[in-house]
């Protein structure tokens, strides 16, 4: 018995188009995440379909073998938004005369607190910087993804958490090199999806906890401070006051024009 080619053609097309719409369904179903906004499955490594005209370079990042001991156990899988729309910026309190050689100690410290008090699955903090200006890789998934943090309880989604390493309430300097370090950190990472550091970016809250009940469309800088998303004095008030300093010095390693109010 002799098969019509058209009709098994057709046939395969059918089974094809089924097998993706299941997929589609199952991705879209989702679960929910430690900010109670949907869970993304992996997918490959994002990067930009073409240069972007205001990147910039890629600064130097410690990986997490610098502080890392062993894995935390996952109980999901890796989560990645679509895109990075916005940063913010944090501070770990504790010590500031801390050494370079205490630095991985500390990190490991916030790392546990997340995952064994907060029941998270790694550290929340994507990015960290010492007072020295150095950069630690944070949360697992590859820096220059765009992944899914636990930094900022409504708006982890599609944004990056960095923390500085430090307390830096009121009236506490801020060390130069690590404003310096914040700055190109940023550059470079909102430059992979050609974000200004001086602009602003819609964020959806994910979760009522934060300052905004969920899905409420709040408007925030693109480098904006924890207290912009929740109510919290971080990421303190000598470090949020050098946040105008912090994105115009991002929007000129970016090499954006300079007349921008």
């Amino acid at each position: 018995m002799s098969i019509d080619r058209r009709v098994l053609l057709r046939g395969m097309a059918w089974a094809a188009a089924a097998s993706a719409g299941l997929t589609l369904a199952a991705d879209a179903a989702g679960e929910a995440g430690e900010d109670g906004g949907p869970v993304d499955r992996p997918r490959p490594q994002a990067r930009p379909e073409r240069p972007l005209r205001w990147a910039a370079a890629a600064p130097a990042v410690e990986p997490r073998t610098f502080w890392q001991e062993r894995p935390p156990p996952r109980r999901k899988p890796e989560r990645t938004a679509n895109e990075v729309k916005a940063v913010f910026i944090h501070h770990t309190s504790g010590p500031n005369d801390y050494t370079r050689p205490e630095v991985p100690g500390l990190i490991r410290s916030f790392a546990v607190d997340h995952v064994d008090s907060r029941q998270w699955d790694d550290i929340g903090y994507n990015f960290l910087v010492d007072r020295g200006g150095i950069i630690y890789e944070g949360r697992a998934g590859g820096i220059a993804n765009p992944v899914v943090g636990a930094h900022t309880v409504g708006f982890n989604i599609a944004t990056v958490g960095i923390a500085a390493i430090g307390d830096f309430s009121d009236g506490t300097p801020v060390p130069e090199p690590m404003v310096d370090s914040l700055a190109r950190l940023i550059a470079w990472k909102l430059g992979l999806y050609g974000v200004d550091p001086r602009g602003t970016a819609v964020l959806v809250s994910t979760n009522d906890a934060s300052r905004y009940e969920k899905g409420t469309r709040q408007i925030f800088r693109t480098v904006s401070g924890h207290r912009d998303g929740y109510s919290t004095r971080c990421p303190g008030g000598a470090l949020y006051a050098e946040l105008p300093r912090i994105r115009a010095r991002a929007a000129r390693l970016q090499g954006r024009p300079q007349d921008r109010p």
